[in-house]
């Protein structure tokens, strides 16, 4: 009896061992997946996606909405369907380890591993692969026809007869661009060499491409750009020489095209860029817009920058002028000069935004219009006193906006975004009309170009200007809900929710407040609540969801969706209650309450639809959930395509939770709390609290183990038998520590009073802003038994008047308007920067603490990390310094974020759960070592 008793404990030993899953590890991240992107054909009857490892070999799927797979592409990439939806194309990239063994070895651009295409027919799922391709191109609406550029070497001359006696490496030729212009159907091909740059007109009728001059040819005999007719086959040599051509195209119909071009010669220091215009009548395209033509501002030119489009109806041709640019000297003696950057206090930006944006405004260019069938006068819409401007999608209508913040500039050292005056210029003849000024906040033209409307930051409301009659209405007059952020919590003033679209006449605009969506006429005259205030009343978010998957104009700046009220609308939701994520749907002609798709503790994203039928496509997730890919032709009935991360199933995952807690000040507060899959309620666990600002709206967020930038990789240290606490923390201006201390530290408090909790091992991570809060939380508790703060900033009053080098900007706005709160200048109140400023409280710090602070952090000084790290060294407290050299303010480099990952898990397991230090906490690394031993431990 009692050998049958151990038996049976034996066999539930071994049970419960093969049972349990073991936890992440660092080995894992490379293979961990995700969807990279997707889409769906114009017919819906096809769907492809692509699943993409964190570092590796990705994989194209395509499908069926009935999940029928079709086939599948390795290590595809930049993947398109034919307009008519009978073919797939994608690029095949090559073999990651390929690629890698190449820089290990240090091969030269034209000696790396060259990418392929990809040609499948979806009918019978035939796949046909062409090496060594560049790019391809297909036309965006209609066309049977896709373009391609290959690298072909040239053949090697036969030098079995050659004389020998000179020896030598031989010359290695460049490889040559070949254009190929292939029928998708019959597969025909035209080949044309020495091309580089090439565009389908719209309709798929026309392909213009530029050929360089062959290797010998000095005058460039057949160069130039090409015009090709695919029906007919063939070429037109429509403009003839050497030189840059760029900004090509066409017109709605394909009946016109213009481009800028110039060619002067290849060593000139000024280039003399010309608008050259051609239609199929023409032999040739002629110049229709150089520095004498009427019009032009004296001094100034055609930009080779300047984007080139028609609008709609073809009339009009907008293009970029700029001033001609003064040329350096190349007579002076280079080193017999001071190389010196001058600092004024006049100047509109600061030296070093100057300097930050030097190429952008180098090649700044400024909208001008011309009329390529009447007359073809030159009229500037703007210039260096009115520099931005924006159109409506077809520009058809007579106004531009424009506005300037020209004399106004200098104020963004010490706030976020400038105030700026409106103008109405009109594309017939320039002239200018002022609608508004000191407008600050968001401005957009209306679809059809009769209405400028802006949301004004300055007293929180909507204003509508009609152009043409020149008069301005306040839109939300005794409306009873702001429309400002109304969870603001930095001293600024709020910006507001957006517009979620117009609809085709430009008779209403719907604009967003915190959880509604408003109807207006522009004129003022009516509004309604288009969901009927359900949002407010059921704290839900609803936001219009434009499924069409057109791509944004550039030359729409600022413009909204175009939405059809005749059709229903398809309404996103969050819910502010339960952080449960959905859809809606809704009719935009009547003011009643949407009516739920579903709703569920899931996120969604990705979502489009199929132009032709009701099928959407989208991605679903929560924490134990991975972003897998569904379709569905109701948004309720849905067919699961993808199922990526199998392996996730063999280790300890964990769960997401919403916690809520009441501040030692009354504030209601919640946060987010990650268990482990095994959490063992009669256990005891350390938990780490990672915070930012405000993170529970990503309760149902799937967390992949990935080697972050600094932040904590919460799902991993989940995984490895922690509990990850991330509280949401609401500001007081002036006190953004002690607001951190609110929250965070009676969070923590709140939390030990679990018997499952571990208070004695409690720690706090932070990157950035988080790091500062850590750097703070240190100096006024030693709850902590360790902590982490990644780029913090220490010392306000050094930090104030510095530089965030990647923009240049001065520091003084973040802590006067934004992030810091500070609400003051320095000399106003130097008191509330000290008291703010963990440098000043350091000996009162307990806790040893990791500091990530990068020598080229473009955002926070570095110089903030040493100062914390040399008073905490001096005041003989346990403290490390991580400076991951030439990296950003978070880190870029992938060995970068997963050696940080590495010492991460070694700090938390050592203070937290006892483990011997690492070499690198112990004793450290000293320099002679760098490159030879990382001191991590075992």
């Amino acid at each position: 009896m009692q050998k049958i008793a151990t038996f049976f404990f034996l066999l539930f030993v071994a049970g419960t061992t093969l049972a349990q899953k073991k936890p992440l590890d660092h080995s894992v991240y490379d293979g961990w997946q995700s969807i990279s992107t997707s889409a769906i054909s114009k017919n819906g009857q096809f769907i492809y996606y692509i699943i993409s490892p964190q570092e590796g070999d990705a994989e194209l799927v395509v499908t069926t909405p009935q999940n029928q797979p079709l086939g599948r592409i390795h290590r595809a990439a930049n993947p398109s369907f034919s307009p008519d939806g009978k073919f797939l194309i994608a690029q095949i990239k090559p073999f990651f380890k390929d690629t890698r063994e190449a820089k290990i070895k240090k091969k030269k651009p034209d000696e790396m591993p060259k990418d392929s295409l990809a040609i499948m027919a979806l009918g019978t799922a035939d796949v046909y692969k062409i090496p060594a391709v560049k790019s391809y191109k297909t036309p965006e609406e209609s066309g049977n026809y896709i373009a391609y550029i290959s690298e072909q070497n040239p053949v090697r001359p036969d030098t079995t007869a050659a004389d020998t006696s000179k020896a030598g490496k031989p010359e290695r030729k460049k490889a040559q661009s070949v254009l190929h212009i292939r029928h998708l159907t019959d597969g025909e091909e035209t080949t044309i060499e020495r091309v580089e740059t090439y565009y389908f007109s719209k309709d798929g009728h026309v392909l213009v491409y530029v050929r360089t001059a062959a290797e010998k040819d000095s005058i460039g005999t057949d160069a130039g750009l090409y015009y090709y007719d695919l029906a007919t086959k063939t070429s037109r040599h429509i403009s003839r020489g050497k030189g840059v051509y760029k900004n090509i195209a066409f017109d709605e119909s394909a009946s016109q095209l213009a481009f800028v071009a110039d060619k002067s010669p290849e060593k000139s220091l000024q280039k003399t860029f010309n608008l050259y215009y051609y239609t199929s009548d023409q032999d040739t395209a002629v110049i229709i817009a150089h520095r004498q033509t009427a019009g032009m501002p004296q001094h100034w030119s055609v930009s080779g920058e300047g984007n080139v489009r028609f609008s709609k109806n073809g009339a009009k041709l907008f293009f970029g002028v700029a001033p001609i640019p003064a040329v350096k000297d190349t007579t002076l003696v280079e080193f017999e000069h001071a190389k010196v950057d001058i600092w004024h206090w006049k100047d509109d930006y600061l030296q070093s935004q100057q300097l930050a944006n030097l190429r952008r405004e180098q090649n700044r260019s400024y909208l001008a219009v011309t009329y390529p069938k009447q007359g073809r006068k030159i009229i500037p819409l703007a210039d260096e006193q009115l520099p931005d401007t924006r159109l409506t999608e077809d520009a058809d209508n007579e106004f531009a906006l424009a506005t300037t913040d020209v004399g106004r500039r200098i104020e963004t050292q010490w706030q976020t975004g400038s105030f700026q005056d409106i103008y109405a210029v009109s594309t017939v003849d320039g002239s200018r009309k002022k609608i508004a000024e000191n407008v600050r906040g968001s401005i957009s033209l209306s679809p059809q170009g009769t209405y400028a409307v802006w949301f004004n930051r300055t007293d929180g409301n909507w204003y509508s200007h009609d152009i043409q009659r020149g008069h301005t209405v306040q839109l939300n007059t005794d409306v009873p809900v702001s429309f400002a952020d109304e969870d603001n919590d930095v001293p600024d003033e709020p910006n507001g929710y957006g517009i979620a679209g117009w609809d085709e006449d430009d008779k209403e605009v719907f604009i967003y407040d915190k959880y509604d969506i408003w109807a207006f006429r522009p004129d003022g005259t009516k509004r309604r609540l288009v969901t009927n205030g359900a949002g407010r009343s059921n704290q839900i978010t609803f936001r219009y969801q434009d499924l069409t998957d057109g791509r944004p104009s550039m030359f729409r700046r600022g413009g909204a969706a175009v939405i059809d009220v005749k059709k229903p609308w398809i309404l996103s939701a969050f819910s502010h209650v339960t952080k449960e994520n959905g859809w809606y749907t809704t009719d935009g002609r009547n003011n009643r309450d949407p009516k739920a798709i579903v709703i569920g503790p899931y996120r969604y994203g990705q979502i489009k639809s199929a132009e032709d039928t009701d099928l959407y496509v989208y991605t679903k997730e929560n924490y134990v959930s991975p972003p897998d890919l569904y379709t569905s032709t109701d948004l309720i009935r849905e067919t699961k395509l993808s199922s990526i991360n199998p392996q996730q199933q063999q280790y300890n995952w964990g769960t997401a939770e919403l916690v809520k807690w009441t501040t030692p000040k009354g504030y209601a507060a919640e946060g987010i709390l990650y268990k482990p899959e095994d959490f063992d309620p009669s256990k005891k666990y350390p938990v780490i609290a990672y915070f930012y600002e405000r993170l529970s709206n990503g309760l149902y967020s799937y967390i992949p183990p990935s080697p972050t930038p600094s932040r904590l990789n919460i799902s991993f240290f989940v995984s490895n038998g922690y509990l990850v606490f991330a509280p949401d923390i609401r500001y007081e201006i002036g006190y953004p520590g002690q607001s951190a201390e609110e929250y965070v530290n009676s969070g923590m408090e709140a939390l030990k009073a679990q018997p499952w909790v571990d208070g004695e091992h409690l720690a706090v991570q932070g990157q950035s802003w988080g790091g500062y809060q850590v750097a703070h939380l240190i100096t006024r508790t030693d709850m902590y038994a360790a902590a982490w703060a990644g780029a913090p900033v220490v010392n306000m009053t050094s930090a104030y008047g510095g530089i965030r080098w990647d923009s240049g900007m001065n520091r003084q706005f973040q802590y006067e308007r934004t992030q810091s709160r500070i609400g003051a200048t320095l000399w106003e109140n130097p008191q509330l920067y000290i008291e703010n400023s963990p440098l000043f409280h350091l000996p009162n710090v307990m806790t040893p603490v990791v500091i990530m602070s990068n020598d080229e952090d473009g955002a926070v000084p570095w110089y903030q990390g040493i100062e914390m790290f040399t008073a905490l060294r001096r005041l003989q407290k346990p403290v490390w310094m991580l400076n991951y050299n030439g990296e950003a303010h978070n880190l870029v480099q992938r060995q970068n974020r997963k050696d940080i990952q590495r010492r991460q898990l070694e700090f938390f397991d050592h203070f937290l759960k006892g483990k011997p230090a690492a070499p690198w906490i112990e004793k450290g690394v000293p320099a002679v070592l760098k490159g030879i031993d990382w001191g991590f431990g075992k």
